[in-house]
């Protein structure tokens, strides 16, 4: 469900510093050689630049579906592309399979997706530049 919210700048600053500071510690780790772990970090880096976007514009998503609706929302507000928008609900879906069932990511799926992934963090925290 999406509500309107106060517009939260403590929030969104917080929560993009914690997202620099994960990516920071997954850019001196082998991200290879733990793949699922990478990849579940990747998603908090993302989601949490996508709850600092929205903490701006005062939208807020809760209950079922909260994180499937805030990726469709911020994709549509920044104009990603739809490779772009099916990626990040890949890495979702990936990601709750990982954490709920065990699923394992291959070395190659972080192989084959590190650039798009990194190129949508760089949009989001281009969006997040004037924090």
């Amino acid at each position: 469900m999406k509500r309107k919210i106060s517009i939260n700048k403590n929030k969104a600053k917080a929560l993009f510093k914690m997202s620099q500071v994960t990516l920071e510690r997954l850019s001196n780790s082998d991200k290879l050689k733990y793949p699922s772990n990478t990849l579940d970090d990747y998603y908090d880096i993302l989601h949490q630049l996508m709850e600092s976007i929205s903490s701006l514009s005062g939208v807020k998503f809760s209950g079922d579906f909260a994180h499937k609706n805030l990726i469709n929302w911020t994709a549509k507000e920044l104009k990603l592309s739809f490779i772009q928008k099916d990626l990040l609900q890949q890495i979702r879906s990936y990601r709750n399979k990982i954490s709920y069932e065990g699923f394992s990511i291959k070395a190659g799926y972080i192989e084959q997706n590190e650039n798009e992934i990194l190129k949508v963090i760089s949009i989001f925290k281009e969006k997040l530049k004037e924090l």
